[in-house]
C-alpha cells in the first residue's frame, strides 16, 4: 500500500488524544525532578557544595535517561508484537506509579543513604517505562491518521508533547509553591508535584477504553498475517548504520532540547536568579511557545521536507542558541522581560529544529519495526543527548561559570546536528504505514 491509499483509524482523535496527552505526561512526569532540582538535593542528595549536590540531581536525572533505550527495546517488542494499544495501557501506568512514589522517599536525615539509593531505584524503574512511552505514542498517533497530517503530528507529539508537558509541570510548580510558599515547598511542595504524576497513569485508563489500536499495525491491507521480525534486523546489514545515524540525529535534537528547555527551570532559579513568581510564569510561556514551534515546524515539514526542516534549523542554531544562552546570562535577573523574550527564543529555535525527528524516525522503518526502531533510536539519541546537563554542572567549578559551559555545549550539539543530516536521505513520502507479509524477508536482509 502506497501513502496516499493509507486508511486512517476510524476514530483518530482518540488515538491523537491519547498520543499527545501520554507524551506530555510522560515529559510531565519525568521532568517534574528538574522543577524541584533545589529542595531534592537538600533532602536526598545533601552536600556542602551547592554545585555537587546540583551535580547528583542531574546524576539522577541521566539514570533515568541511561534506562530509557532498555525501556525502548523491551516494550518495543511488545508494540510491535502485541499492538501498540496494550504496551501504551502498561507504560503510561508504570510512569505514573513510579514518579508518584518518588514524593514517598524519605529525607536522607530520616533513613541515611537509603534514601539516594531508593530514589535512584525509582528513577530506573522510570526509565524503563519512559522509553516504552516513546515506542506506543510515537507510533499509534501518526499510524492513525492520513499521510498528509503526519509531519504536523510528528512536531505535536515530539516537540509539542513536550510543550505541553512543560506547561502543566509549571502550572503545577505554581500552583503548589502559592500553597506551599518559602520553607514548606523545601520540606513538603515537592513532595507534592510528584504525587501530581498520578494523573499520567489515569490516562491508561482513557486508552484502555476509547483508543483503537493502529490501523497500520492491525495490517488492514492485507488478510493475511504478517511473519515477525526479530530485533536484530536492527543490528545488522544495513540496518546498523541506519541505526547509527539515526541515533546521532536524535542526539543532536536531543542535546539542544537539554541544554535549553531542560535545563531552563535550573538557569532560573540558579543561575539567574528570578524570583519564584516569574520563573513559573517564564516557564510557562516557553511551554506554550514550544508548542507553537514544533507544530509549526512539524508542518513545514510536510511542506519542505524532514531532512530539510531540521537542517536549516540546525544551521541556524548552530550560532543562535550559544549567542542566546549567552545574552540571558548577561541580562541578569534583576531585566526579567528580557530574560523571558530571550527565553522564548532559545526554546522556540531548539525544539523547532527536532518536531520533525519523530515522522523522520517512523519514516526509517517499516511497520513490523516500527515501534522498537524509532524507540530505540529516539532513545538511544536522547539518552546521550540528556548527559548534557551533567556534564555541564560537573565541569563548572563554581555557578558562574555554566553559562560558558552551556555555549561550549549547545555550538557542539548543533554541529553534531547538522552533520549527520547531511548524511541522511529525505524520507518523507517513502514509505507505506501498511503492514505486508514480504515485508519482514526486507527487513530481515537490512532494511
Amino acid at each position: 500500500m502506497s501513502p496516499a491509499t493509507h486508511q486512517p483509524a476510524k476514530s483518530p482523535g482518540a488515538a491523537v488524544f491519547a498520543s499527545v496527552a501520554g507524551w506530555s505526561f510522560d515529559l510531565f512526569d519525568l521532568f517534574l525532578l528538574l522543577y524541584v532540582a533545589g529542595p531534592v538535593s537538600k533532602s536526598i542528595f545533601p552536600t556542602s557544595n551547592p554545585t555537587l549536590g546540583m551535580a547528583a540531581v542531574f546524576g539522577s536525572f541521566a539514570v533515568t535517561v541511561v534506562m530509557r533505550p532498555a525501556g525502548a527495546a523491551l516494550f518495543g517488542e511488545v508494540a510491535d508484537r502485541r499492538g501498540r494499544k496494550k504496551a501504551m495501557v502498561v507504560v503510561m501506568s508504570g510512569v505514573g506509579v513510579t514518579t508518584a512514589a518518588m514524593g514517598l522517599v524519605p529525607n536522607y536525615a530520616a533513613v541515611g543513604v537509603l534514601a539516594p539509593v531508593l530514589f535512584l531505584t525509582l528513577r530506573v524503574a522510570q526509565g524503563l517505562f519512559v522509553g516504552g512511552v516513546t515506542a506506543t505514542t510515537h507510533t499509534l498517533g501518526t499510524e492513525s491518521i492520513g499521510p498528509r497530517w503526519r509531519g504536523l503530528m510528528s512536531g505535536l507529539i515530539g516537540a509539542g508533547g513536550a510543550g505541553l508537558g512543560g506547561a502543566l509541570a509549571s502550572v503545577a510548580y505554581i500552583g503548589v509553591s502559592a500553597a506551599f510558599p518559602g520553607p514548606a515547598f523545601d520540606a513538603w511542595g515537592w513532595r507534592v508535584l510528584f504525587f501530581c504524576g498520578l494523573a499520567g497513569a489515569l490516562l491508561s485508563l482513557f486508552v484502555a477504553r476509547r483508543v483503537e489500536e493502529s490501523p497500520a499495525w492491525e495490517g488492514n491491507d492485507t488478510d493475511r498475517a504478517p511473519e515477525p521480525v526479530p530485533f536484530r534486523a536492527l543490528l545488522r546489514g544495513r540496518g546498523k548504520k541506519i541505526l547509527a545515524l539515526n541515533v546521532a540525529v536524535a542526539a543532536g535534537g536531543g542535546a539542544q532540547y537539554y541544554l535549553t528547555s531542560g535545563f531552563l527551570p535550573t538557569l532560573l532559579s540558579e543561575i539567574v536568579p528570578v524570583t519564584e513568581r516569574q520563573r513559573g510564569l517564564i516557564l510557562l510561556v516557553c511551554s506554550v511557545a514550544v508548542v507553537v514551534a514544533a507544530i509549526g515546524a512539524g508542518e513545514l515539514s510536510e511542506r519542505v521536507g524532514r531532512r530539510r526542516t531540521m537542517l536549516g534549523f540546525g544551521l541556524c542554531n548552530l550560532l543562535a542558541l550559544p549567542a542566546v544562552v549567552w545574552a540571558i546570562a548577561a541580562a541578569g535577573g534583576e531585566r526579567g522581560t528580557v530574560v523571558a523574550v530571550l527565553c522564548v527564543l532559545m526554546v522556540m529555535l531548539s525544539n523547532a529544529a527536532y518536531a520533525p525527528l519523530m515522522i523522520f524516525l517512523n519514516e526509517r522503518y517499516p511497520t513490523e519495526l516500527r515501534a522498537r526502531g524509532t524507540a530505540v533510536s529516539w532513545n538511544l539519541g536522547f539518552m546521550l543527548g540528556g548527559l548534557m546537563p551533567t556534564f555541564v554542572s560537573l565541569l563548572s567549578p563554581d555557578l558562574t561559570d555554566v553559562p560558558s559551559r552551556l555555549v561550549f555545549f549547545l555550538a557542539g550539539a548543533s554541529l553534531v546536528f547538522v552533520v549527520t543530516l547531511i548524511a541522511v536521505p529525505e524520507t518523507r513520502g517513502s514509505v507505506s504505514f501498511g503492514r505486508r507479509p514480504e515485508r519482514a524477508e526486507q527487513v530481515g536482509s537490512g532494511l
